[in-house]
């Protein structure tokens, strides 16, 4: 345990906090906060547990967020070691939230606690933000935070989140945005018969399939500068009676949007029921908004970061804003520069996940260069 932040990703590995838990790693993180000049305030929502925590109160404010909460383990006799006892094997530190994102929350504390000792009356303010429900609802956690500093009419200059962004090596992938989520479950209705008498019922799986087949074929947009195209994704199907013999009276949809500020909510919503009435089914359909799009541009944010990268690894991150959602699309609400930046994450809810020993000390380097360039 030579190094500080391989030392803290260690106690917190071992805290099994399987969300909605935070099993006493806010407490660990805001005690060494605290003793690095910190304003502590916890806040509890239902079965979570938050953390706002300060230094300083002038402007440009420099927040740090990620969540102590972890996806549970799977089976356990298939993983190599017990997920919660933090093990060193052949380089690597084997744990649940190796990756995501205890690791980053590690680094974030050192690399905090070297620079205010280097600095003790540094420019600005430094935030942390800790919540244990992102890998749950999402719906107590950093968005009950926001809602607080919003109410206080608190803003945030630049953030940082410590989400596994790095794809082949530490410090590659930088997100400066990400897509919006929209979900909807779609029932359509038919009449329920005997198989051997169609006539006398309508099958409304038939009936679904042409529109579910031009739905999968469709093209929603061509992306733009900063997104991909809006992709549509059927996620499940569920029809019929428990019999081999029977037309079933209905059949249910889950799909799913990722969508990129090349469309709305509205366009998407309105293209999809159009393609149901153009096939005539009588259905329901039940909308679901999880996540706005955001992005930042090529700012004060992105360059330090960028800069941070390549004085620790030797070149610069690209850009990217793929993959799923995170809570940095709630403190996209509040902080008009946020990018995500963190460990590899080809092992995130994975058995046997891991992030590399010495990729703590340059994720540590590179959280420190940031402050270094912004507040230093």
């Amino acid at each position: 345990m030579s190094h500080p932040t391989l030392a803290l990703a260690s106690e917190l590995i071992a805290r099994p906090s399987i969300t909605p838990l935070d099993a006493g790693c806010q407490q660990l993180l805001g005690a060494r906060l605290a003793a690095a000049g910190f304003r502590l305030e916890p806040l509890r929502c239902g079965e979570v547990d938050n953390l706002w925590a300060r230094r300083g109160d002038a402007a440009p404010l420099v927040c740090f967020a990620g969540h102590t909460d972890v996806v549970p383990t799977g089976p356990l006799p298939q993983w190599s070691s017990d997920p919660f006892v933090p093990t060193l094997r052949d380089g690597r530190l084997y744990g649940r939230g190796a990756a995501d994102m205890k690791s980053s929350l590690a680094a974030f504390i050192v690399a905090i606690e070297s620079f205010v000792a280097a600095h003790p009356r540094h420019r600005g303010s430094i935030a942390l933000l800790l919540t244990s429900d992102e890998e749950g609802p999402a719906l107590d956690g950093t968005v009950r935070v926001v809602e607080r500093l919003k109410s206080r009419g608190q803003a945030i200059d630049y953030c940082v989140v410590g989400e596994p962004t790095s794809v082949e090596r530490l410090g590659d992938t930088v997100k400066n945005g990400r897509r919006g989520s929209l979900s909807g479950h779609l029932v359509v209705k038919g009449a329920q018969g005997h198989v051997a008498y169609p006539h006398l019922a309508r099958n409304p799986i038939h009936l679904a399939a042409p529109a579910v087949a031009e739905l999968a074929g469709a093209v929603w947009d061509e992306g733009n500068e900063h997104f991909p195209p809006t992709t549509f994704q059927i996620s499940n199907i569920h029809g019929g009676a428990g019999a081999g013999n029977v037309i079933p009276g209905a059949v249910e949809l889950d799909f799913n949007f990722r969508y990129s500020t090349a469309s709305t909510v509205e366009s998407l919503q309105q293209r999809l029921e159009a393609v149901l009435a153009r096939h005539k089914l009588d259905c329901d359909i039940q909308w679901s908004l999880s996540a706005q799009p955001f992005i930042t541009a090529r700012g004060r944010l992105v360059e330090v970061v960028a800069a941070a990268v390549r004085a620790a690894i030797g070149r610069a991150p690209q850009l990217s804003t793929t993959g799923g959602t995170s809570d940095g699309r709630f403190i996209a609400t509040l902080c008009p520069e946020v990018v995500e930046l963190g460990p590899i994450n080809s092992s995130i809810h994975k058995i046997d996940e891991w992030i590399a020993v010495d990729d703590l000390a340059i994720l540590t380097d590179i959280y420190r260069g940031i402050l270094e360039r912004l507040l230093g």
